[in-house]
């Protein structure tokens, strides 16, 4: 123990012959083998992003669920779209209402329509709908 007060060592002395000595540690400089190889994979995954918009025109009442249709969304590129594009089994699936993530539960899409389970809600006019279908493929 230090007293920096003083700058002098203070040592508390023990008389007993039971008292355990640490041997002192050195450091000491190991040879480290070399490091794995980096393996560069062979093929890129690349993803697939399709967007589709839909501003409700009048409220939904989903009390007994909702069909729309791939008619009533627009495309990223502002075209209307005629059908979903669905990556299965390398993809999924989001559907965001006012802009929140749904549960995969509460919805079906199929290359022609979007399907909301039936739920005690309304979709009031105005609101957004957005299905966002992600796909993967390797190159």
């Amino acid at each position: 123990m230090v007293n920096f007060r003083n700058q002098r060592k203070i040592e508390q002395e023990c008389e007993c012959e039971d008292r355990f000595i640490w041997p002192r540690i050195k450091a000491s400089t190991i040879p480290l083998e070399d490091p794995p190889p980096v393996v560069e994979p062979s093929r890129n995954i690349i993803p697939t992003v399709n967007r589709y918009f839909n501003i409700v025109t009048s409220d939904i009442d989903l009390t007994n669920g909702a069909t729309l249709s791939a008619s009533q969304f627009w495309k990223d590129n502002g075209n209307q779209a005629t059908e979903f594009i669905i990556f299965n089994p390398n993809g999924y699936v989001n559907l965001y209402i006012n802009a929140v993530m749904q549960e995969g539960g509460i919805y079906t899409l199929t290359p022609t329509t979007l399907t909301l389970s039936p739920s005690n809600s309304t979709i009031y006019s105005g609101t957004p709908i957005i299905i966002e279908s992600i796909g993967f493929s390797t190159q």
